[in-house]
């Protein structure tokens, strides 16, 4: 398996957020983690990606524990609800982030924005600012920028929030052409049966009366 998360537990002082979930996602599997709003679906997203740190348990990716790994080390990507761009950057240098992390050469960042924004059918917008993108727009560079340092594990918590269905419906089918196209192992968090169904290979169901789960 790529990922491996075995009996991750969290609380948040007396209230169990997480109770011994366990889950693992195969090289270029898409999972799909669904389930109503308080469940714990982006708090296993941060443990993931050390964010947060659980009480007990641990994870694995690609045969390594990286259980007490910093984030930084552990070459793992993350769309947000809000999609965090950064506003004083245009999109070219938003996207050049991870790779700038990486201490990859100029002519290779370069290359590696023009591959993404090709990807994502943004060519051309390396110039534009992040204030004059529609949401879609934003949306798809989110997703560049992720994918652009080549995670191993890419998470997604709800990326496609906030969009008229229309505009979702259509993203939902980009972002899947996109992931398997990559082959990019993800995860992919949503309360959205529809979506996660277009978008992931296996769901995932976790049930706020007993942190259980169900795959299909």
């Amino acid at each position: 398996m790529m990922l491996k998360v075995e009996k991750i537990n969290v609380a948040f002082d007396e209230r169990i957020v997480l109770d011994d979930i366990s889950l693992s996602v195969a090289q270029h599997e898409v999972v799909a983690l669904l389930g109503p709003s308080g469940v714990g679906k982006t708090t296993l997203l941060k443990v993931i990606a050390r964010l947060l740190i659980p009480d007990s348990g641990s994870i694995s990716i690609d045969g390594l524990d990286v259980t007490h790994k910093a984030a930084h080390l552990r070459n793992i990507g993350m769309v947000f609800q809000d999609n965090q761009l950064f506003p004083h950057m245009n999109v070219a240098r938003n996207i050049e982030f991870g790779l700038r992390m990486q201490g990859l050469e100029k002519k290779i960042r370069k290359d590696k924005i023009h591959e993404m924004l090709d990807l994502v059918g943004l060519s051309g917008f390396e110039d534009r600012s992040i204030a004059d993108l529609s949401g879609g727009e934003a949306k798809r560079v989110a997703l560049a920028r992720s994918l652009a340092p080549s995670p191993s594990v890419l998470l997604l918590d709800e990326p496609l929030t906030g969009l008229d269905r229309e505009l979702h419906d259509q993203l939902a089918g980009e972002l899947t052409t996109l992931l398997k196209k990559t082959n990019t192992t993800a995860i992919l968090v949503t309360h959205d049966a529809q979506e996660a169904e277009t978008i992931a290979d296996r769901i995932l169901e976790l049930s706020s009366s007993s942190g259980s789960r169900h795959s299909e």
